[in-house]
């Protein structure tokens, strides 16, 4: 047995595991929570900002732009996926005060980093050829190519940052990264000003100047974190990176095992959403207008579980690591009542506000919009149905995650998003001639499921030998 010559630094009060009543777990859930739910509004603001400066470029450039940003997104969430795995091993290291594991789980988080990393990287500098493959124009390609190729670099500092942000987190130390982020969103406009359009100096990049600028501020978000890492006082007993080069291949291939049916289960969500997206495109340009404006509210909507399920992984590690079970039943149900709680709001807002909330992308007094205008409403209205199983299944999913059970989930999510999600869209879409009123209930319907799945799992943990 290993012997920890120093103790785990103490998480703040507000946030240990465990907690006595189901008022205090909220309060420490969402003292946790409630940085990384903006730090994820904030990532979203990040493409948003990349997005908006392309227009400026002209529609070309932003077709080829956010072709490229699709291509490459589902490829750095499946990173993501894997290397969330990060955060239950150190929140169950962290719970039973042990510092050489949370110190190897960290480690070879950062070695998956680099080799996530160096299997992707070829994939995405080839971009243009694969695009001229699907049948993309040549100027689009090459175009696409401009960006990805200094884009690229960002899967390094960017994978690298997912796992300090475990390491943080797990300390209850989440203002940090929400600073880092909303940091992030200032320079990163400033660079792709500077270095798009040729400002102060620099020479005009166009899109290639909005993929340097990408790489340089999430190196910069990354460099920053890990400075706060190694400054400061707290994180120091954790020796961090002494012997950094040294294999610990148990640990390595766990957090592979692990975080590779997270990987899956985010590549067959955002899959069933961008085949959805297909399928509109099938419809017509009025079914796809309307399909992305109710999408974009749901995704706004869909950063607050999100944010909230990185706090439910710690939570629940936590208490597992500490092997407290009430504190695991606690941990669990109250962030998936808090995900739901706040869908719940959304809903109504979808249900009652749907045109004020349209109206924030589509002028309803031009009669060109008027028919996309009329079918987000009636999108919109399906995902008010979904709101409740949308926060429920990402937020189920995490705590779950919480345990280390990963791969049940990663099952139980494919055949919900595709075997029931998928089938039904295509089938009241197509076959039943419901069009995109048919698709959106095939998507709420899918996510329903897995909500229901995961949550049943949960329920059953004790039973089926779950921590």
């Amino acid at each position: 047995m290993t012997l920890n010559v120093h103790r785990s630094p103490e998480l703040p009060l507000e946030v240990r595991p465990g907690a006595a009543s189901w008022a205090q777990e909220a309060r420490g859930t969402l003292t946790l929570a409630w940085p990384l739910i903006v730090a994820q509004l904030a990532q979203m603001a990040l493409f948003t900002t990349d997005v908006v400066m392309m227009g400026w470029l002209g529609p070309v450039f932003l077709g080829a732009g956010t072709l490229t940003i699709t291509f490459l997104h589902p490829f750095l969430l499946f990173g993501t996926g894997i290397l969330s795995a990060v955060t239950p091993l150190v929140a169950q290291a962290k719970g039973r005060e042990d510092l050489t594991s949370v110190r190897r789980s960290v480690r070879q988080g950062f070695w998956i980093a680099i080799l996530v990393a160096c299997v992707l990287i070829p994939l995405i500098w080839n971009i243009g050829g694969i695009f001229r493959l699907l049948g993309q124009t040549g100027e689009v390609s090459q175009l696409a190519q401009s960006y990805a190729r200094p884009a690229v670099w960002v899967f390094l500092p960017g994978l690298g940052f997912i796992v300090l942000r475990s390491l943080l987190s797990t300390h209850g130390d989440t203002k940090i990264i929400l600073l880092v982020t909303l940091s992030g969103i200032a320079v990163n406009a400033l660079c792709n000003y500077a270095l798009m359009f040729g400002q102060w100096g620099f020479p005009r990049l166009e899109l290639a100047g909005a993929g340097i600028s990408t790489s340089i501020v999430n190196a910069l978000m990354f460099l920053a974190l890990l400075a706060y890492t190694v400054l400061r006082h707290d994180y120091r007993p954790y020796a961090l990176f002494v012997r950094f080069w040294r294999a610990d291949w148990p640990r390595f291939w766990r957090i592979l095992r692990l975080g590779t049916p997270i990987g899956f289960l985010m590549l067959a969500e955002v899959g069933m959403f961008s085949v959805a997206g297909l399928f509109m495109g099938w419809l017509g340009t009025d079914e796809l207008a309307a399909h992305a404006i109710a999408l974009q509210l749901a995704a706004i909507s869909f950063m607050v579980p999100m944010g909230l399920s990185h706090a439910a992984t710690v939570r629940v590690g936590l208490a597992a690591g500490a092997r407290n079970p009430d504190g695991v039943r606690k941990a669990g149900w109250m962030s998936i009542g808090l995900g739901t709680g706040f869908m719940a709001l959304t809903a109504a807002a979808f249900l009652f506000l749907p045109e004020s909330l349209i109206a924030l992308f589509l002028d309803p007094a031009l009669p060109q919009n008027r028919i996309p205008f009329a079918l987000a409403v009636s999108y919109l209205g399906v995902a008010a149905m979904f709101q409740l199983a949308d926060g429920a299944q990402v937020v189920s999913a995490a705590v779950l995650r919480g345990l280390g059970d990963t791969t049940v989930p990663m099952v139980g999510g494919i055949l919900g998003y595709w075997g029931v999600g998928m089938t039904l869209a295509y089938s009241l879409g197509f076959i039943f001639e419901w069009r995109g009123l048919g698709i959106w209930i095939g998507l709420a319907a899918g996510l329903a499921t897995v909500a229901v799945t995961l949550c049943a799992r949960f329920a059953l943990r004790e039973r089926i030998a779950l921590p």
